[in-house]
């Protein structure tokens, strides 16, 4: 099955300095039929601002994987960290027993980011803060951006805590990518920049293409654009 959820069907919110968009039930958007995806539990599409963004607040137990589709995003928390995440990259903070922190687009232009929630694999994990840059990710294969899978345990991967990973990909127009699942698992993803085919399914960039129930699928840029994904059980 490939379940093409449209940009525009999703759940919408506009202020001022954030204008956001939420495949999943998110904060005053709710729709019982979409909660998730196994433990991918948020995904936010978000336009910041320039020279605003995120106060300082809580999260606790969850998994928040952050990627950065254009400008730069910088975290700061009261664990001590603070870093500046830019376009193609990926930061990873784990809530754990609890953490407070606040993220800022400190730059002169909009910033638009990417931001995925999954459910750790337990709760009580010790909280944290890391990123890293990608420059390795290119056409022709997925490359693990963050991953608590088994056989994804390397030096050059951000770790969560849970059995999923997060994969991305560049793609130039007519370029394709394969990916394979493993039995009884799942795929969300999202092109940022371009129209795709999945499975010879379309889709506008933009929109969530949920996976379930195939052994492999085959995407096709129609147009230049990253490909980001979550693979979950």
């Amino acid at each position: 099955m490939i379940d093409v959820r449209p940009f525009a069907s999703l759940g919408a919110v506009q202020i001022d300095w954030l204008n956001a968009h939420h495949h999943f039930s998110f904060g005053h958007y709710h729709d019982p039929k979409r909660m998730g995806v196994g433990p991918l539990r948020v995904w936010n599409d978000d336009t910041i601002k320039p020279k605003t963004g995120f106060d300082p607040h809580p999260h606790r137990d969850m998994e928040i994987i952050t990627y950065v589709r254009k400008g730069a995003i910088t975290h700061q928390d009261r664990l001590g960290n603070e870093g500046r995440t830019v376009a193609g990259d990926v930061q990873v903070m784990h809530a754990g027993t609890g953490i407070v922190h606040a993220e800022y687009n400190l730059e002169d232009e909009e910033t638009q980011i990417f931001q995925i929630w999954i459910n750790p694999d337990r709760a009580g994990h010790e909280p944290g803060w890391g990123a890293m840059s990608f420059p390795d990710k290119s056409s022709g294969s997925f490359t693990s951006l963050a991953s608590g899978r088994p056989d994804d345990k390397a030096s050059n991967i951000l770790s969560i805590h849970q059995d999923a990973a997060v994969l991305g990909t560049k793609l130039k127009t007519g370029e394709e990518v394969t990916y394979s699942f493993n039995d009884g698992r799942q795929g969300y993803l999202v092109s940022t920049d371009a129209d795709i085919e999945v499975n010879g399914a379309f889709a506008e960039a933009r929109d969530g293409i949920h996976v379930l129930g195939e052994d492999k699928i085959t995407v096709l840029a129609l147009g230049d654009t990253d490909i980001v994904m979550v693979d979950v059980a």
